[in-house]
């Protein structure tokens, strides 16, 4: 605290959540996790989620690529942050989950959705990262299949029973990702818009220092070549915080000292359904 001139302690100033307003360029820095909102109260979703979607960003699609009544779908609505927003801007969210956090979710799995074929305005995904996050105890839950693409050796039998060529893991993960990308095709409407938000993964490998020492995962660049298949790509934003959590000591003294770079921003995908150009 600081004392003014009547000599009685200042408090500081409380940070001040900025006016809501459309990003102009692809690069979006978002100020903190959750808008104010007078509708659902001063956050969106629940805070102590883990991996929870900034509502800000989901503010920033919705406002760009629907209208008032449109139905907005999130496959895996996580906390609900997509349902909140989507009360604010007089959106109909509707939100599955493995693991519904609260009463307005249905439970569903997101490579089967129980939806209509073409009832859809718009989509917003945000996908696990591989396996950073124990999102649930199901084990049909995408975020425990690991996104690595390590070969492993031995994993099947040769000729004359000995040990098989290497094998590439992580194909588990793109193929369910790519079940849940085929399944948000069909529910949605043709002529409109989805949006996935995603980050890259890395894991340090065990015992193992330097910068041979972990396994890069590109999962955004893998996901954007999936959703090409079945979508026209409108545009990708790259999306940072300033998160304290990255100029922790001794986190970047691991990033230094082990030559590896801790994960400093997202790419949001912008795609069109466009069965006209297919």
């Amino acid at each position: 605290m600081n004392s003014g001139e009547s000599g009685k302690p200042r408090r500081a100033p409380r940070f001040k959540k900025p006016a809501l307003r459309v990003f102009p360029t692809t690069l979006w820095e978002y100020p903190s996790q959750h808008y104010h909102s007078e509708s659902v109260g001063p956050i969106q979703g629940d805070p102590d989620y883990a991996g929870a979607t900034p509502s800000w960003v989901i503010w920033q699609v919705l406002q760009r690529y629907t209208r008032e009544g449109d139905v907005v779908l999130d496959p895996m609505c996580g906390s609900g942050t997509t349902l909140d927003v989507c009360k604010d801007l007089k959106r109909e969210g509707i939100g599955f989950d493995l693991a519904p956090s609260r009463g307005d979710i249905r439970r569903g799995d997101a490579r089967e959705i129980e939806l209509a074929g073409e009832s859809v305005d718009f989509v917003f995904v945000d996908p696990p990262y591989s396996t950073h996050i124990d999102y649930s105890d199901d084990p049909a839950c995408i975020g425990k299949l690991d996104a690595s693409a390590e070969s492993k050796p031995g994993d099947c039998a040769g000729p004359g029973g000995g040990a098989g060529p290497e094998v590439v893991r992580g194909e588990a993960y793109y193929e369910a990702m790519e079940e849940v990308i085929c399944e948000i095709h069909r529910v949605m409407k043709n002529r409109r818009y989805m949006a996935l938000y995603v980050s890259d993964s890395w894991r340090k490998r065990k015992g193992k220092k330097g910068g041979g020492g972990g396994v890069f995962m590109p999962i955004g660049f893998e996901l954007f070549s999936i959703l090409r298949d079945y979508f026209e790509s409108i545009d990708i934003c790259c999306v940072v915080r300033n998160n304290a959590k990255l100029a922790r000591g001794n986190w970047r003294k691991a990033a230094e000292e082990e030559n590896f770079f801790l994960r400093g921003f997202n790419y949001l995908f912008i795609m069109k359904k466009a069965e006209d150009r297919r």
